[in-house]
């Protein structure tokens, strides 16, 4: 029985015990068995930008500066416009690099990224805040706006700023906002829309006023090729992706069709290339991208691991930097 003087006493006024300090340093400690997450590196953000896309946005770049430059004259003068063309490269690469930097940000606040099995991501390992992520990303596409404006403004084609902007937002609603497109098999449509015709055309119309039937062909060709690319990595993450509900095309066709239609996609703009040899003496040359496009292809039909379709995924974005540029140097030169 208590004491009157323990009557007294308010429970309220009694301090609670402070919990036990663990190994962090930190009341309470970490959770046993849960690492500490690394903060990110400058080799983490690098690697974030993802570097080996870098040639899908390269490689149309080349393909519609070729296509401008054996022009004499369009509408805006003649066919080369060398400032024009750098900055036609900054905004493809300054939207592939947002666009990638977008998608780590918004697969990492859903959660998809917790069941992926390649290399780990900025926001969904924790290695960096999701705010910081989004405001890098929101930085790149502020460059390509910026590379954009100046286009315009040098051009006096003003509608080129809608076209600018709809690349923008789509690049970011690939995988942001409350409907990502991408989480409904629409990724590969966007890819070859804005980094194959509009990349490439926009390109050519930039630098020489017009479009010509060299720029909308090989404007089709890098655009299966980089359709191929996101199938490829799609097919790696067919499960992961079923686990976090993002239903890629590579998720709605299953696994076996996705690997066919990545050697259609693959290898349907060397059928292309044939008009090309019709024309240009040099064009031939770039069937040597077959070295790599072949390989990928068979590794991609027959892979039983994440590992091997990584090489495939190398290898086509070398199929993409070899038929750019070679194609671009056989059609200029």
């Amino acid at each position: 029985m208590a004491t009157p003087k323990q009557q007294r006493i308010n429970p309220a006024s009694v301090p609670a015990p402070r919990p036990k300090a663990g190994k962090s340093g930190r009341p309470g400690g970490r959770p046993p068995g849960v690492a500490k997450v690394k903060k990110a590196t400058t080799r983490d953000w690098i690697g974030g930008a993802r570097l080996q896309t870098l040639p899908l946005a390269i490689a149309p770049v080349a393909l519609g500066t070729a296509a401008a430059y054996v022009l004499p004259h369009g509408d805006a003068g003649p066919g080369w416009h060398w400032l024009r063309a750098a900055l036609c490269l900054i905004v493809a690469l300054s939207l592939q690099i947002g666009v990638n930097f977008a998608n780590d940000y918004s697969d990492g606040i859903r959660g998809t990224d917790k069941h992926r099995v390649g290399p780990r991501r900025l926001t969904g390992s924790g290695a960096a805040k999701p705010r910081t992520v989004l405001t890098v990303a929101l930085v790149f596409f502020a460059i390509a706006a910026l590379a954009g404006l100046v286009i315009v403004i040098r051009t006096e084609y003003w509608w080129l700023l809608a076209v600018g902007a709809v690349a923008i937002v789509a690049a970011y609603f690939y995988t942001g906002g409350k409907r990502p497109y991408g989480y409904a098999g629409l990724g590969e449509l966007f890819v070859f829309i804005f980094f194959g015709l509009v990349a490439t055309a926009g390109t050519t119309f930039a630098l020489a006023g017009t479009v010509t039937l060299e720029s909308w062909l090989s404007a089709i060709a890098i655009g299966l090729i980089a359709t191929a690319v996101l199938m490829v990595n799609n097919i790696r993450d067919i499960q992961q992706d079923k686990l976090a509900g993002k239903r890629t095309l590579a998720v709605r066709i299953g696994d076996l069709p996705s690997r066919i239609v990545f050697g259609v996609m693959l290898l349907a703009p060397f059928g292309i290339l044939s008009f090309f040899t019709l024309f240009y003496e040099n064009a031939y040359l770039v069937y040597f991208a077959l070295l790599a496009a072949i390989p990928a292809v068979g590794i991609t039909i027959s892979a039983k691991t994440p590992g091997e379709l990584i090489i495939a995924l190398r290898l086509s974005a070398i199929v993409a930097l070899v038929y750019g540029l070679g194609l671009g140097w056989a059609i200029a030169f």
